[in-house]
């Protein structure tokens, strides 16, 4: 499995959540609305979810192993990194 497409589709300055993510794999399945939220420990991904019941949150769609997570991840975050180095350019020209 390869990640063939990574887009960056909101970014928010305030808040904890900052972005969030659609991810493609092999040109033929996507995952939508994966989440860069700021945690105590630093940003992480939130796999796409569903709210059950009592406030109880169940993901709609992760990775099975820690290995696919972190490819997840590192494609997610690199995008992203680049993505936040890009605006400041955007900003200056407008």
């Amino acid at each position: 499995m390869n990640i063939t497409d990574v887009r960056v589709r909101k970014v928010s300055e305030e808040g904890k959540m900052k972005a969030v993510i659609s991810i493609t794999f092999d040109d033929e399945f996507v995952v939508h609305d994966i989440k860069i939220i700021e945690g105590q420990n630093g940003p992480f991904i939130a796999m796409p979810s569903r709210k059950m019941g009592e406030g109880d949150f169940r993901d709609i769609a992760h990775p099975l192993n820690s290995e696919t997570r972190n490819k997840i991840k590192d494609a997610i975050f690199a995008e992203y990194e680049k993505v936040l180095a890009e605006q400041p350019e955007q900003t200056e020209a407008e």
